[in-house]
């Protein structure tokens, strides 16, 4: 490296040569350094990333964990990750290096963001304080397991928050159905929250789906992308989950209706969006139509709530429901346990059986 004065501007820049991982030579500068001192502390981190040293500071590694791990997960997953650090990380850790920040400081950070209240006096919620921390510890756990550091502080210091679960609700068939009437005045917005109501799906799969992932006659539709909008550009990924890839059976009825929307959509081609609106639309006419049916206001993923609970009311097993949604039978169970208020009634009732079959047994042998 070398350090040098722009007599033109009267600032110093710094020219980088290094090898690459191919092993060729490269060469890189950065400009603009009100002084040498400033040039040359940027120099060292540099060196120091090059070489994978952690005397660095905190905010030089979170470059170095970005350029690991931003492109081993999806753009949007970076996007909310990249946005906690940046703002509730990196103001705290950012200038401290990382080979020498403690547990007791994790404690420290920890106890200012339980501390924090809002202009209108509101705490960060328990939920979101574990989903800070979990990020914490996640670049300490890249630094422990690949750049040698010698234990992770955040999970010595221990978690913050709890993990809450969210509050749930949902519509019954009677109330779904005054709702999608209120919706038949726009096609587009109807034929949609269909989809979502009687197959169950997440608002981003909705919102990939193209005619070709239909087969009418099978009578099925294939969720194999999720769409979302980041910085004004639509993006198209795989599902949520590895699970979330599947083929879902559609009523006779649902079958009809879908093929009433493709044909009302003038000459779309088989890859084309069927649903060309974002999630807020969604949002916006959930707000209209349930006005409009006098049904209680719930959030569009409530939708997919609502078509678990019809599922579960019908008597389908957690295994089939959570095929059906993309979800592992344990997180059904789990998340939905409240709906199965019969279950509990009727294991005691089969053990109370159980135990008198026994006793009857018992009775006869002796």
């Amino acid at each position: 490296m070398a350090v040098y004065k722009d007599n033109a501007t009267g600032t110093w820049r710094v020219i980088y040569r290094f090898t690459n991982w191919k092993g060729e030579r490269k060469q890189t500068q950065k400009r603009g350094f009100a002084t040498k001192r400033e040039a040359q502390a940027w120099e060292h981190e540099v060196m120091l990333k090059q070489n994978s040293k952690l005397d660095m500071t905190f905010a030089s590694f979170f470059e170095v964990y970005e350029a690991d791990k931003k492109q081993r997960v999806k753009e949007s997953t970076w996007e909310s990750k990249s946005h906690v650090i940046r703002t509730k990380i990196l103001p705290y850790f950012g200038n401290r290096k990382i080979a020498e920040i403690e547990a007791k400081d994790v404690i420290a950070w920890q106890n200012e963001l339980m501390a924090y209240r809002d202009e209108k006096g509101k705490l960060y919620s328990s939920d979101y304080l574990k989903t800070i921390h979990a990020q914490l510890t996640a670049i300490f756990n890249h630094a422990v397991n690949f750049y040698n550091l010698p234990y992770n502080p955040a999970r010595r210091a221990g978690t913050m928050g709890n993990e809450v679960p969210k509050e749930m609700n949902f519509w019954t068939k009677e109330e779904y159905l005054k709702f999608s009437e209120a919706m038949m005045d726009k096609p587009r917005s109807y034929y949609a929250f269909e989809m979502l109501y009687w197959c169950g799906i997440r608002s981003g799969e909705l919102l990939a789906l193209t005619p070709a992932d239909f087969d009418f006659q099978k009578q099925t539709v294939t969720i194999s992308k999720t769409f979302h909008r980041s910085k004004g550009r639509d993006i198209i990924t795989s599902p949520k989950t590895k699970k979330s890839n599947r083929t879902i059976k559609m009523p006779p009825f649902l079958c009809e209706e879908m093929q009433e929307y493709i044909k009302m959509l003038y000459d779309i081609q088989p890859d084309e969006r069927l649903f060309t609106v974002t999630k807020s639309y969604l949002n916006h006419e959930m707000e209209r139509g349930a006005k409009q049916a006098g049904v209680k206001k719930i959030r569009v993923h409530d939708i997919r709530h609502s078509a678990v609970s019809l599922l579960i009311d019908m008597g389908f097993s957690v295994l089939a429901i959570g095929e059906r949604m993309g979800h592992e039978a344990e997180k059904i169970t789990y998340r939905y346990a409240h709906l199965f208020p019969t279950v509990q009634t009727e294991m005691a009732e089969k053990l109370e059986m159980e135990r008198m079959t026994k006793e009857g047994a018992n009775g006869k042998n002796t």
